[in-house]
């Protein structure tokens, strides 16, 4: 397909007007202007468009692309490198912030969800980004359940703050960075709440508030909806899409 007619079911399907973002959205670094063959990651790093590169793709398609709001601005260094490799090889890189966290079916929220096998009730916080919902108690009957289920989906281990033996109740999550929004999942009357990271602040206010903290990983949360994006990219166009998981710890 012609890249115009990509970015335009992108920016569609992803609703990009609606949000003010921290970093553009959509095509970022522009290509080769006919689409067959795309790699889809979390983060537009040297290993992914090396991987990329050596695949022979057209576009690199992700969720933390280039030229965040503060960043300085130059393309040199690392920047120069990663972007010099995409124009060198004439791959189109997308970049797809919050409108990929925030979709309503391929998002990485509701993605997050259903991986979990958690029931969404609402939203909560700035773009109603985050979900609410809860488990079946039978199935999931404490936190150390929760641990074990994210264990086994996410690969890796979780950071809790507080009680392994306590029921989760209702349950907030946004993935990422969304350790901030923990005050508005208060406010949304949660017992927990799950996020990618933690910072040190965060700590003292899930225990002053009584509210279990689950830090499960920023890269572990976010493979999810650029994968499913990829997914309808590869059903809806027949484009030819590959996930790469560059291993992240944070």
């Amino acid at each position: 397909m012609h890249r115009n007619e990509l970015i335009r079911f992108l920016d569609n399907e992803l609703q990009v007007s609606r949000f003010r973002d921290y970093c553009p959205n959509g095509l970022q670094v522009e290509g080769k202007p006919v689409i067959r063959r795309v790699i889809t990651g979390v983060t537009a790093c040297q290993a992914l468009i090396d991987a990329a590169i050596a695949r022979k793709a057209d576009t690199v398609l992700v969720h933390h692309g280039y030229f965040w709001r503060g960043e300085d601005m130059r393309i040199t260094g690392q920047k120069y490198k990663r972007i010099s490799a995409l124009i060198q090889h004439q791959i189109n890189l997308f970049a797809y912030h919050l409108p990929l966290d925030a979709h309503p079916e391929i998002g990485n929220n509701s993605q997050l969800g259903k991986l979990l096998g958690l029931k969404p009730d609402g939203n909560f916080g700035d773009e109603n980004l985050g979900w609410t919902g809860s488990w079946d108690p039978e199935k999931i009957p404490d936190t150390g359940a929760v641990v074990k289920l994210l264990r086994e989906k996410l690969h890796r281990e979780p950071l809790v703050i507080g009680d392994l033996t306590r029921s989760p109740g209702k349950v907030a999550w946004c993935t990422g960075a969304a350790h901030n929004y923990l005050e508005q999942a208060i406010q949304a009357g949660v017992d927990t709440y799950i996020s990618g990271e933690i910072s040190e602040p965060i700590v003292h206010i899930a225990r002053e508030s009584g509210v279990t903290y689950i830090a499960a990983g920023h890269h572990a949360t976010e493979r999810y909806g650029v994968m499913a994006l990829g997914n309808l990219l590869q059903e809806k166009f027949g484009l030819e899409c590959e996930f790469i998981d560059v291993d992240n710890p944070v």
